[in-house]
């Protein structure tokens, strides 16, 4: 039965390839050619057929490798079972079998020729030629005869040059990507796939390819060889680092592990030509995650590339120093220097200045961590790469540093003081300026903020200590940071407050259902306000308490935007501590903020929120509680401990007129300057302002309109009855904070 379903299966796909028409008749013309051992053109197709035949090969050869599976896997049944069961699983192989055998060239020796029919054909029989060495999997190389056919061709395929062409100034100039072999990585996994299938046996696989290798690397030893020499000797090694699994099967054969290093690696990171230093650049990665420790000229060579190479060296020297620092750890990394190496992620918890990687003199005695994070704050690495326009030097620290923060438990040796400043980093990152640069990172960032918080409480602790650097960071005006143009301000602090309430929305997720299961009396709950959102409130009520009385322009907006988050966060009534704290605090938030009405309106209201949840609203949280909670947070503020809990009142708008104190220095004095208000400045008055005024001083407001020809008089008794209205907390700064809320 089930062969019989096989049969219609490839009998369907045989049907569609005689659909009428003539892109799709030529197709099936050429199509039939390919199956019966004739060259296949797919650039003498149109571009429905070329499609057409790219998809339906693709497809073929996975119907195919589910039949080889599925053959060997019956005859395995049918030789360990008995009976009729066997009967049925050994026809069920037989069937399958039957159909590969209708497909597939009958012998070794038809498929070599097929292929190589198809590689001289040129390059536009590419992709058919890569589709038949996938096919070359499936094949049965058992038979002696047959591995040594296939053996002999495989060598073939690693001796094939790089394809390269000459422009206009005679130079050359090669075709691909310039690290795998023909310049296509799937051309080199399906060269390395089978040859692997030809040499399955333990160590076989790195004999063949050192024997190879060992003859491209000797002109490349005697400093003989061309550019395209040195790439193509460089992507057979790259090959087999990527397909080997340790140095202990490359150990004895024709060319050693440490040859490698030192005749081709590391002359060939130094070489003039950009192309073949990219290429050992890659290779001196490979090579690094197949060492038991990194060796220490590997290290230095790498460290050296990533700072003073040109974009493309760069870009890979990053994403070795990544992968070997994932793999060996960064500690084992700075190990291999000798050398004492400084670290301010690991002295400093947030706090960060980055080494200027602009300057070439200077010594960068750093950790691995450190250096690649000065990468970030650098901006003149040059032009992106021209195979991948998505890809830069920014873009890779990316997507390496968020896989460090995503699975946090899997890499320890990355100390955990650390991750905040990381975590800032991408948060800055993701809400730059528009760069066609990054815009595969944050596509990828967009992934991993999604999953981030919701994975673990740590996780949420690290974001809570990573919102005020991040705010910090993008403030203009703040912090040293450049202001610009009134355009330049206003759209940097949109992204600034986007980037707030995207944090806020982060720490507020929810964690998966899995994680909180396994989390349930496993917290301390003395630290679990920490990744709570009580922690991230003490954080910004701090952040506002720790700023000076007198504010500039950028200071009041920053905070206005700081107070309009902390609004916003909950707390728990489990968390007495952390609420009886904050309590204290809002006092102190709130004269950062006097200027903004409903802004203490909504800070009053939380103020009352927590009260309400406080179990003991009448008892004083003690000093050493209070520090103690501040120093889990890792804040340094002032804890007062006659300060009170009471919030101020919300201020009455203000008078437009001259404070009291300027006006009674003398009553001559207050008489002239009365005189030289106009009525057309008393008639511009808000009438908002004008309503909340005592009932005296309003009247007194009407009848000067009325009586514009005669000056202006306010008694001193309408004086004290207006001051009486308005609020002790007001001042002459406020003039300017009114207009700066967002």
């Amino acid at each position: 039965m089930k062969g019989g379903i096989h049969r219609q299966v490839y009998g369907a796909f045989r049907a569609k390839l005689s659909i009428a028409g003539p892109d799709h008749q030529s197709y099936n013309y050429i199509f039939d050619n390919m199956i019966y051992k004739k060259t296949v053109s797919v650039g003498a197709l149109t571009p429905v057929a070329t499609a057409a035949l790219r998809q339906d090969l693709s497809h073929l050869s996975k119907y195919l490798k589910f039949l080889t599976r599925g053959q060997q896997a019956k005859g395995s049944d049918a030789a360990m079972t008995m009976g009729t069961e066997a009967a049925v699983y050994a026809a069920e192989a037989s069937d399958k079998n039957d159909i590969l055998e209708r497909v597939l060239p009958a012998s070794v020796s038809e498929y070599v020729e097929l292929v190589k029919a198809h590689i001289i054909a040129g390059p536009n029989h590419r992709f058919a030629s890569r589709q038949l060495l996938l096919l070359g999997s499936m094949l049965d190389f058992s038979d002696s005869t047959n591995r040594k056919v296939a053996g002999e061709f495989v060598k073939e395929l690693l001796h094939m040059p790089i394809d390269h062409e000459l422009d206009d100034g005679g130079n050359e100039v090669v075709i691909g990507d310039g690290i795998n072999l023909l310049g296509d990585k799937d051309w080199a996994n399906a060269v390395s796939g089978l040859t692997m299938k030809v040499h399955a046996a333990s160590g076989e696989f790195e004999e063949v390819v050192l024997g190879v290798l060992e003859e491209l690397a000797r002109p490349c030893r005697e400093r003989t060889a061309d550019c395209t020499q040195w790439m193509h000797c460089l992507a057979v090694t790259g090959l087999l680092l990527v397909n080997t699994k340790s140095f202990r099967w490359m150990h004895g054969k024709a060319i050693e592990p440490a040859e490698i290093l030192q005749s081709l690696l590391l002359p060939g990171a130094k070489h003039a030509h950009l192309d073949v230093q990219r290429a050992a650049t890659r290779c001196l990665g490979l090579f690094g995650l197949l060492e038991r420790k990194p060796s220490e000229e590997l290290v230095k060579q790498l460290r050296l590339s990533f700072i003073k190479g040109p974009s493309p060296i760069s870009i890979m020297a990053c994403k070795a120093l990544l992968d070997i620092g994932m793999w060996h750890g960064p500690q084992e990394v700075d190990k291999t220097m000798k050398q004492d190496l400084s670290s301010q992620l690991r002295d400093h918890t947030v706090a960060f200045c980055p080494v200027n990687l602009c300057d070439t003199k200077e010594d960068f005695n750093i950790e691995l961590l450190d250096l690649l994070c000065a990468g970030f704050e650098r901006h003149d690495w040059g032009e992106s790469v021209e195979a991948d326009e998505n890809e830069s030097v920014q873009a890779v620290l990316g997507e390496g540093f968020a896989k460090i923060l995503l699975l946090s438990e899997s890499y320890p040796s990355v100390p955990a003081s650390s991750h905040p400043l990381l975590l800032a980093k991408l948060i800055s990152l993701y809400f730059c300026s528009e760069n066609k640069e990054l815009r595969r990172l944050k596509q990828c960032l967009s992934v991993f903020f999604e999953h981030y918080p919701s994975l673990s409480l740590n996780h949420k602790k690290c974001l809570s200590k990573a919102f005020v650097p991040v705010m910090h960071t993008m403030w203009p005006g703040i912090n040293g940071n450049a202001a610009g143009s009134t355009v330049m301000v206003s759209n940097l602090r949109k992204r600034a407050v986007q980037a707030s309430r995207f944090m806020l929305q982060m720490m507020q997720a929810p964690l998966y259902a899995n994680v909180s299961e396994n989390l349930d009396g496993t917290v301390d709950p003395s630290l679990d306000f920490e990744s709570g959102e009580e922690g991230l409130a003490i954080r910004i009520a701090a952040e506002m308490a720790g700023f000076h009385t007198k504010k500039t322009t950028a200071e009041k907006s920053y905070l206005s935007v700081l107070s309009r988050i902390l609004v916003l966060l909950h707390f728990r009534s489990s968390e007495q501590g952390a609420i009886k704290l904050l309590r204290r605090l809002l006092n102190r938030v709130a004269e950062s903020v006097l200027a903004e009405k409903e802004l203490l309106k909504e800070l009053k209201q939380m103020a009352d929120r927590l009260k309400a949840l406080d179990r003991h609203p009448d008892q004083e949280l003690l000093p050493d509680q209070a520090n103690l909670i501040l120093e889990r947070l890792q804040l340094d503020l002032d804890f007062p401990v006659e300060e009170s809990t009471e919030m101020p009142p919300t201020p009455a708008p203000r008078s437009t007129r001259p404070n009291r104190a300027r006006r009674r220095v003398r009553r001559d004095e207050e008489i002239s300057s009365d005189e030289e208000i106009s009525p057309a400045s008393v008639a511009s008055t808000n009438p908002t302002v004008m309503s909340t005024r005592s009932q005296r001083a309003s009247k007194t407001a009407a009848m000067t309109k009325m009586t514009a020809s005669k000056s202006i008089r306010i008694n001193d008794e309408a004086e004290e009855d207006v001051e009486e209205e308005g609020s002790e907390v007001t001042s002459e700064d406020d003039s300017d904070a009114s207009d700066q809320s967002l």
